[in-house]
């Protein structure tokens, strides 16, 4: 069962397309992320579920309402839609308790337990309720902004990149604490963001949007295993895109042969690998390493093949054991090829 529906929605500023018949279903209770690049229309999007924004034409449904088309569209203030934008916008006159408790209804000792539930439920000490949003970390007050969001009792979340002015470490701690809330809460979310780690770690939908339209969408495992594009797969993650001859299933490229996704055949096509599923063996392609940048218990190798140079192979390999640039390698493969067709 879908929540919430969207129909070939279209939008333009001027003469600036923003949208372009994007149509999409989020599954209830399920936690769907909207990626892509700065003007792909990501933002524009959310506005729109929001209620901020109106789209020129197409519908939008929740839950059986209908929120947008062409006859009428509900205010944001009546969707019960929770909003958590990416600096959290807290108000700096009122105290921590006073901004979650924003708009309820409530009030004398229904209103401060209700306050302390939702303190509880973001992990937030009961003793900064009397605090001042600039007294707080960049976490703390996303915790806030999160839990003013949950005292009205949504019936969809909307989180506007809410993790990107945090801390590396923080911002997956908080990723995964506010997935584990919303989850356990029944809440169906919605999350834009630029970063691909986040995304797929996150989602179970992912939806791709690239120049105002939906490029591709299901759930992130298959998307990276399987893209609907090459521009697809390399914002998704580092990538070995590579020209290749495909009979009966198999391909021919610079890698050797390699089983694909695809029992068609064809003259001229390109395949792509992720990086995980090369790997440095006794035996197999040879090729130089070019380059090794560290990166603790991984490196990433650039191999240029000695069958053709010109090409070169990112390989993931163990921290400690990569070998140094210039060395000779042979690299070997796993799994299968994905053949792309865009």
């Amino acid at each position: 069962m879908n929540a919430l529906e969207l129909h070939a929605l279209c939008k333009s500023f001027g003469s600036q397309r923003a949208l372009a018949d994007v149509s999409l279903s989020v599954p209830t209770g399920g936690r769907t992320v909207i990626v892509g690049p700065s003007g792909s229309g990501k933002t524009t999007l959310l506005r729109m579920i929001a209620g901020f924004e109106f789209p020129d034409s197409g519908s939008l449904t929740l839950n059986g309402q209908v929120l947008v088309d062409a006859t009428h569209a509900v205010p944001a203030h009546q969707r019960q839609i929770g909003y958590v934008p990416q600096d959290g916008a807290l108000f700096p006159h009122m105290t921590v308790a006073d901004n979650i408790g924003f708009g309820l209804a409530t009030k004398g000792e229904a209103y401060h337990s209700r306050i302390a539930e939702l303190m509880d439920s973001v992990a937030l000490d009961a003793n900064m309720a009397r605090r001042w949003p600039h007294e707080l970390s960049g976490g703390q007050q996303q915790r806030v902004a999160l839990a003013r969001a949950l005292a009205q009792q949504p019936r969809l979340m909307l989180l506007d990149e809410p993790f990107s002015a945090l801390d590396t470490g923080l911002r997956s701690a908080m990723r995964k604490m506010v997935a584990r809330l919303l989850s356990d809460a029944g809440i169906t979310t919605i999350l834009v963001t630029h970063d691909q780690a986040e995304a797929l770690s996150f989602a179970d939908q992912l939806a791709v949007m690239r120049q105002g339209r939906l490029v591709q969408s299901g759930h992130p495992m298959e998307m990276y295993q399987y893209p609907a594009d090459e521009q697809t797969a390399l914002f998704l993650g580092d990538a070995v895109v590579l020209p290749a001859r495909i009979q009966a299933g198999w391909a021919d490229c610079d890698l050797g042969r390699i089983q694909t996704n695809s029992p068609l055949s064809h003259d001229s096509a390109r395949i792509m690998l992720r990086p995980e599923q090369v790997h440095l063996s006794a035996t197999g392609c040879p090729g130089v390493v070019t380059e090794r940048e560290f990166g603790g218990n991984t490196c990433t190798l650039t191999v240029a093949l000695h069958a053709d140079p010109s090409h070169t192979i990112l390989v993931r390999s163990a921290g400690l054991l990569a070998p140094p640039a210039g060395s000779t390698v042979h690299l070997s493969t796993t799994g299968t090829a994905h053949v792309l067709f865009g």
